[in-house]
């Protein structure tokens, strides 16, 4: 039994590394290098910090996924990169949570294999959820992000030194590279690479591109161990966890059964579009509508590699409140949802 276990959390790996870290994570860790070291700590802090409009700062991040279509761990060096460069908590996990959870690959799969509510219910309810848990982080921690900006003021924010349209043909080129690659576009992600090597030959110098590999590497360094530690322990869980037990506890409408698909979801590692065939498969054996909501709004956003390495770059009290929220409200939208469309 114990090397059966093992051997789950073994596969997972194997998996991770060969289906994941090329395409998404790799070109997501350059991105949030570049972040940290050519856009402006001033630019993040006027639209993402804690003093920024409110309308601009939670709807940008709150429809960012729409664009990114990336998973729960690939999100994690972007928010990182943006957290670190002065992004408010709120606005930081409206965008954390709105990354994995919203993309328009998954809505539209949702509603074709799972039913046009629940495509309809986990759009809907995503954008809700990211601005409300982002407001929800921003009043909790309202004295600490003070403090942050304060700090930032007082030490002096620099502005940076590219004009906005270099930025923008360099971003769109890193973005194209991992939206594309996530899915296969070989001939757009060359594209997209043909793109960023231009910018960076005719814009960017040697000791800049120097700069921005060394803050990528700080940013692998600071998620991968973790990370891949996560994807192991959760490969294990999942072979601890047989499909009978599942279908016995995640039927009706009840808490038990939308609290349980949360926690089961927020536990588990989802790659892009993976947890729909799942939860239908789930259907399939008797799980309610609700939990199966509850389910796609929590295992999408959520992993037990993510948690850790929200915990180690948020700080603990920070990380598990954003990590009980995103479980208590995936419950309680689970079961409005269930009540009314059941």
């Amino acid at each position: 039994m114990f090397m059966l276990i093992l051997q789950g959390g073994i596969d997972a790996f194997i998996d991770y590394l060969s289906a994941h870290v090329l395409t998404c994570l790799i070109p997501a860790f350059f991105i949030a290098g570049a972040i940290g070291v050519f856009v402006s700590q001033a630019s993040v802090i006027k639209y993402f910090g804690a003093q920024a409009k409110k309308a601009l700062s939670y709807c940008v991040a709150s429809v960012s996924g729409t664009v990114l279509a990336v998973c729960s761990c690939t999100v994690l060096p972007l928010f990182s990169g943006i957290y670190q460069r002065g992004a408010g908590i709120g606005p930081a996990t409206a965008f954390l949570y709105s990354g994995p959870a919203i993309n328009i690959l998954a809505i539209a799969y949702s509603a074709r294999l799972l039913g046009l509510d629940l495509g309809i219910g986990r759009a809907v309810g995503a954008v809700l959820f990211s601005i409300v848990i982002g407001l929800i982080m921003a009043f909790l921690f309202r004295r600490e992000e003070k403090e942050k900006l304060n700090q930032a003021l007082t030490l002096g924010v620099p502005e940076g030194g590219k004009r906005g349209y270099v930025l923008l043909i360099y971003f769109a080129a890193l973005v194209g590279i991992l939206v594309f690659a996530s899915q296969k576009m070989w001939i757009l992600t060359a594209i997209s690479f043909i793109v960023l090597l231009a910018a960076l030959k005719r814009w960017y110098n040697r000791e800049e591109i120097k700069e921005w590999l060394l803050a990528t590497w700080g940013f692998v360094k600071l998620i991968t161990p973790w990370l891949l530690i996560g994807v192991f322990v959760a490969g294990m869980i999942k072979t601890l966890v047989p499909e009978t037990l599942i279908q016995k506890w995640l039927g009706g409408n009840s808490l038990r059964s939308n609290l349980i698909a949360s926690v089961f979801g927020a536990l588990m590692y989802f790659a892009t579009l993976t947890e729909v065939p799942i939860i239908r498969a789930f259907l399939d054996m008797g799980m309610g509508r609700g939990p199966a909501l509850a389910l796609l709004l929590a295992g999408p956003a959520l992993s037990l590699p993510s948690m850790i390495v929200i915990v180690r770059v948020m700080g603990a009290k920070k990380g598990m409140t954003y990590i009980l929220l995103v479980a208590i409200m995936s419950t309680i939208i689970g079961m409005t949802f269930g009540h009314y469309f059941t």
